[in-house]
This record gives C-alpha cells, structure tokens and sequence, in this order.
C-alpha cells in the first residue's frame, strides 16, 4: 500500500490485500446475501400461505436487500482494491435501478396473479391464471387494444399535417415567426385544459360554438360523443390538435439543418418541386421523421387524460383506450389485481412492438438514404 503524504488519496493495489481481509469481506458479503434470499424467500412462502409464519410486509426484506447493497458496494473495495473503485461508479447506480424497477415489476406481477379488491374484506389471496382467463374473454379489453390501433394509425395523418406545416414555416412568409409561436400553443396546454376547454366547452352539444356551427351546416342534433364512430374522431382531432406542434417543431429543426447545398444542386439540376421534396428532401430526413413519429407513438401509448375527462370512454367503452381502461379498472371497480395484469400485459406488448417497428423503420430508413 502506497500513501500519498499529506493526502488522504490513497491506492490499494490487489497484490497488497491479505488473505484474511479478503476471506472477511467475501464472508460478509455471503452472509448479508444469504440473509436477503432468505427473508426474500420465507416472506413469498408466507404470502402463498405455505407456511404460516413470516413478516407482517416486505418492508424487512427491504432493509435485508439495502443492506445487502451497502456490503456489496463495501467488499468491492476491501476484496479488489483499487478495481473495486472503480466499479462504484456504476454499482450505486444499478443497484437503484433494481430497487426502483426490478422489484416494483415483480411486485405488480405478483399482483397481477392476485384477487385483490379493495372494496373487499378478505384483502389480497392467489388465484392463479385466473386473472388471465377473465383478460382473454373480456371485450371491453380487446375493444380497448383495437381502439389503440386505430388512435396509433391516426399519427400518419398527424405526421403529414406536422410536415406540412414544418415546410410551410420553413418558407420566407410574412409573420414567420408569430405563426411558428401560434402553432406552438396547443403544446403548452395541458391535454386536461384542451378537454374542458374544446370537449367540455366549444363541441357542448346544446350551447358549444362548434355545434351551433353544425346546426347552421344543416346538422340538426349535433352529438360529438353520442356516437362511437364519431367519439373516436373527435378523441383523435383533439389529440392531434395538442400534439401535431410537437412533431412540427422536431421536423421544422430537421428541415433548418438541411444543406442548402444539396438542394441548390437538385434546382439547378432541373428538379422539379416535388421531384425535390420526394427524392431529396423526404429521405434525408427520414432518421428525423422516424424519431419524431416513435416519440409520437409513445405518448399516443399513453393516451387516457382526454379520453378519462371527456367521454369516461363512452359510449359503451367505444372511446376506450387501454390506459384509461385500466384506470377505470382501478378507480371505479377497485380491481388491482385485474388491473395491474392488464397494464403488465399492455406493457409486455408496447414492448415487442416498438422493438419490431424500430427494427422495420431503421431498414427503411437504410434502404431511401441508400439510394441518395
């Protein structure tokens, strides 16, 4: 061991660690370890009711895994040395991230196999695949998934009228910068705003600015949400209305960092505008559009304020998206262990599923840059 005088700094080096400080720090590590698997264990036995002794919550095994961290985090340094602190530099971090999403996640999966309501007085107890069998044979779930689909398709018409406008705010107009920040606004306001202020106010069927405007079209009983075809557009309008801006900005940024030299080359090269736009323009920003449309289906995933202030998911579950569905489950039936496989499985399947479109797109993207 060297020390540095007049420095607390000190290096350790592996050759320089003794025998007996090494055996003491494995002990202890395996000891803190095994004391963890073991609450770990005897607290899930007593949960299933194997055995009938056992903590009164998890909260023990808790403490069993903090202080298991703290020695692993310790021994790392009186085992390795100078190696050992290195790996502090992450090993805090991980250890969080377990602590925060790895045992939250297994926690709802156990959930998710419970019969837990909390309007009843028998509290949670284990029912199997139960859970799983209601999930299969309940439409409303099923109608919610589809629903979902369709809300994730509206984003090519999003996507098309962001582009749009992104071109249109990329041109020398007069006010450009006014119209860049009035386009912005809807994106300042909260999605709970925009249903009070657009579904609750202006589409009101008796007294609503827009419906009055329907009637003196000739619709004679405007109903926004009385009828799920029209339900669904009006969720999805509203939608699009708070987050087209967002997808504008993304692809007005992309458009400002295009080389003005490739488009000159393609003018002079006698393209014509929309020669420009579909063979240059569109594939150079691609990666941009991508990353745009992805961000965009990630908050569409999400969707639920909207449709939880405006319809309640009416008429008849009509509106319904998964996330509002499952609030609904939780909030007005008290369901949890229902509720918690369900948003498991929604989360299993947004998963797998921006996994294949990012795979899809990435080969799409390669393949239209390729040819420039």
């Amino acid at each position: 061991m060297s020390t540095v005088e007049g420095d607390l700094l000190h290096t350790v080096e592996a050759g320089s660690i003794s025998a007996s400080r090494r055996f003491w720090g494995r002990l202890a590590l395996w000891l803190s370890a095994i004391w963890f698997i073991t609450s770990f264990g005897l607290q899930g036995a007593h949960e299933l009711a194997w055995i009938d002794w056992g903590f009164a919550n998890w909260r023990p095994v808790l403490y069993a895994y903090f202080l298991w961290a703290v020695v692993l985090c310790v021994t790392r340094v009186v085992i390795y040395g100078e190696t050992g602190k290195k790996a502090l530099f992450v090993l805090p971090a991980a250890l969080f991230v377990v602590s925060m999403v790895v045992f939250p996640l297994l926690f709802a999966l156990w959930i998710g196999f419970s019969d837990w309501n909390l309007a009843s007085s028998t509290g949670r107890r284990f029912n199997g695949l139960d859970n799983v069998r209601r999930m299969i044979a309940d439409p409303f779930y099923a109608n919610a998934l589809l629903n979902m689909i369709l809300y994730c398709l509206a984003i090519v018409v999003e996507y098309a009228i962001a582009f749009g406008l992104a071109l249109l705010l990329n041109q020398e107009i007069l006010a450009r910068k006014f119209w860049r920040v009035t386009f912005l606004v809807p994106l300042m306001l909260s999605p709970v705003a925009v249903s009070w202020m657009v579904g609750k106010s202006m589409m009101e069927t008796r007294f609503g600015p827009v419906a009055r405007f329907a009637r003196w079209l000739g619709w004679e009983n405007p109903s926004f949400f009385g009828d799920p075809l029209t339900a669904r557009l009006s969720i999805m309008i509203m939608d699009a209305w708070t987050f087209i801006p967002f997808m504008m900005i993304m692809l007005l940024a992309g458009l400002q960092a295009l080389s003005k030299e490739v488009l000159e080359a393609a003018e002079v090269d006698g393209a014509t505008k929309w020669q420009r736009f579909w063979q240059v323009i569109f594939p150079l920003m691609l990666p941009v559009s991508v990353t745009a449309v992805m961000i965009r289906i990630i908050f569409k995933l999400k969707l639920a304020d909207i449709i939880i202030t405006v319809t309640s998911g009416g008429p008849g579950g009509a509106t319904d998206s998964v996330t509002s569905f499952i609030y609904r489950e939780y909030r007005d039936r008290s369901n949890v262990g229902y509720g918690t496989l369900l948003a498991l499985v929604y989360l299993v399947i947004i998963v797998l599923g921006m996994t294949v479109l990012m795979k899809i797109s990435d080969r799409i993207v390669k393949r239209m840059t390729g040819r420039l």
